[in-house]
């Protein structure tokens, strides 16, 4: 059986590279689940990361008995991590947050009360704590989303989200589904919900993604959402501790 469907709430988190952030992670996180006003687990998800990371995280699952890992070969992207994570997940719904923390797990309070009116609580960074040239990029890049797929979203980029787990096992996988989850959802004919939330500085490690995955990247995933449905890339599971191995 899947440990995942114990849960109502199931928390995504992409890891890659991150050994430095993984006490804080695993501080907030355990917290967060203690007070949450829904039953929730944690899923690590390892892109393939070249530090400790993995290590650290399944040291935090066998402290943390609501901690579950699974791990990617080889480093495939968030958009892959993602997909892995979302497959594994059988909770009525399933959350995301960023290793980084630049938003916390808190947060997912102020989404929570819409989770079950909407396929997608998306949160909405206020006073974000990025550089003038970082938001620029990012104020680019939605622009030109919001134009070529009509999704109507303020900041598809904001790493603290909430889907209804069917609908987002349904979503088909691309090298850029993580900045299109608004207009895959809205395909489905599902609803969409922003929320503001707030944004802190990084505090550990270093940022993945630079001036191509940010501006250039999305610019030409904007046309591959324009035929994704063919746009596939396989990934394999390493390993995992999702599945209860008694007889």
């Amino acid at each position: 059986m899947n440990r995942t469907s114990n849960y109502e709430l199931t928390i995504i988190v992409p890891v890659y590279n991150e050994e430095d952030n993984m006490p804080a992670l695993e501080e907030k996180l355990s917290s967060y689940i203690q007070q949450a006003s829904v039953s929730a687990c944690v899923l690590f998800v390892n892109d393939g990361s070249t530090d400790h990371s993995l290590e650290r995280m399944m040291q935090i699952c066998n402290r943390q008995p609501h901690f579950f890992y699974c791990s990617l070969k080889k480093n495939g992207g968030l958009s892959a991590a993602m997909k892995a994570g979302i497959d594994q997940v059988e909770s009525k719904w399933l959350g995301y947050i960023d290793a980084d923390l630049q938003t916390v797990p808190e947060d997912f309070e102020r989404l929570l009360p819409f989770a079950s009116d909407y396929e997608l609580v998306m949160g909405i960074r206020a006073n974000r704590k990025d550089s003038f040239f970082k938001n620029l990029q990012s104020k680019i890049a939605n622009g030109f989303r919001r134009m070529m797929t009509k999704d109507k979203a303020t900041d598809t980029g904001c790493p603290l989200k909430i889907m209804h787990t069917d609908c987002a096992k349904r979503i088909p996988f691309f090298t850029g589904m993580h900045r299109f989850l608004p207009a895959l959802i809205l395909l489905q004919y599902g609803r969409m919900k922003e929320v503001p939330v707030r944004h802190f500085p990084r505090v550990a490690g270093v940022s993945k993604y630079h001036l191509w995955n940010r501006l250039i990247s999305p610019f030409l995933d904007c046309f591959a959402y324009r035929w994704m449905k063919k746009r596939y890339i396989n990934y394999q599971i390493k390993d995992s501790n999702l599945f209860d191995r008694r007889a």
